[in-house]
């Protein structure tokens, strides 16, 4: 009597739990080639973790929205990062991932969130990243960005192998540019001697190139120097446009400001870590607004990876000189 009396609920609950395991979640996992000129999409799902793996050990992990997301990343596992909502509302962040050899993915974590319409669409459960290209994967080569990706990496060994404001050696014979984008690159990484702007609280000192317009485009090349005795990252370049808010009364210094992100086209940077006495060379295209108000400003937006809430804001001009290279 006593066996029956366990086997009732047993009896009852064992379809419970069969009927449980129907509404199982979809899962993704998918294999990418690093592109930092790319942004890929993580789709997560309250109550689920997601993972990252890099091809390398990782340095630095930038999470935009740390209130809707986590991010966990230790030195037990150096090459994973895990993420994962925290809320069960509709959520959306950004996340940067640098490496040791100074690469870095971008990514978009979308969440639909808990009992929406679109929560039951796959989840991403692992993301792999891969090296552009690899001598032991012959498929690599086909990739799109594989061989920008390798004359990257032929600047970067000559950069280090030479003083910081030498010029790249002819060792590094590469082939004439393909584009305008390719030439203010170029130009500024040849740069022997750039003006340097030093930063209150600053490890790193700046340099602005060329400023050209395009069409609607601007273009603008950079330089990056590490004055410290410390490493120090760097984060991908962004556009600002900042104004004051219009009123009738005088508000007080700070109060009444405006500012939004331009949208980026395009950009190359050729080191996100900077050991002491390092320099790297960049350069952003973005979209130009065909007009703007008088108060508004526009800005070339520089950032430490420790210090991204204390951007360096360099002002730029908001009609440059049309460039007469044929894109």
């Amino acid at each position: 009597m006593r066996r029956l009396r366990w086997l009732f609920p047993i009896a009852v609950l064992l379809p419970c739990r069969l009927f449980a395991w129907d509404d199982t979640v979809r899962a993704r996992v998918a294999t990418l080639t690093i592109n930092p000129a790319q942004v890929t999409v993580l789709h997560l799902r309250p109550e689920f973790e997601s993972v990252i793996r890099m091809p390398e050990e990782i340095t630095s992990v930038i999470l935009g929205s740390p209130g809707n997301f986590k991010a966990e990343h230790n030195e037990g596992e150096p090459d994973y990062v895990y993420v994962k909502p925290i809320t069960k509302q509709p959520a959306q962040s950004n996340l940067l991932i640098a490496t040791k050899s100074g690469q870095h993915v971008t990514l978009t974590l979308l969440s639909d969130g808990v009992g929406t319409a679109s929560s039951s669409a796959a989840v991403d459960f692992l993301i792999e990243y891969r090296n552009a290209q690899s001598f032991l994967v012959v498929s690599d080569a086909g990739l799109p960005g594989s061989q920008e990706a390798s004359g990257a990496r032929t600047e970067q060994a000559a950069r280090r192998a030479s003083p910081v404001n030498g010029a790249l050696g002819p060792s590094v014979t590469a082939s004439p540019p393909s584009s305008a984008f390719d030439v203010e690159y170029e130009q500024q990484v040849r740069m022997n001697a750039p003006v340097w702007t030093k930063w209150e609280g600053k490890q790193i000192e700046t340099s602005v190139g060329d400023v050209r317009q395009w069409r609607n485009e601007t273009v603008v090349s950079y330089s990056i120097f590490n004055s410290s005795n410390q490493p120090v990252e760097v984060v991908p370049p962004q556009i600002q446009i900042t104004g004051q808010k219009a009123g009738k009364k005088k508000k007080k210094e700070g109060q009444g400001i405006l500012s939004d992100q331009l949208q980026v086209r395009d950009y190359r940077l050729s080191a996100t870590r900077l050991e002491p006495g390092g320099r790297a060379d960049g350069v952003v295209e973005f979209d130009r607004p065909n007009f703007k108000q008088s108060t508004e400003r526009l800005f070339l937006q520089l950032a430490q990876a420790d210090q991204v809430d204390r951007p360096i804001l360099i002002r730029l001009p908001f009609t440059p000189p049309i460039a007469s290279d044929d894109r």
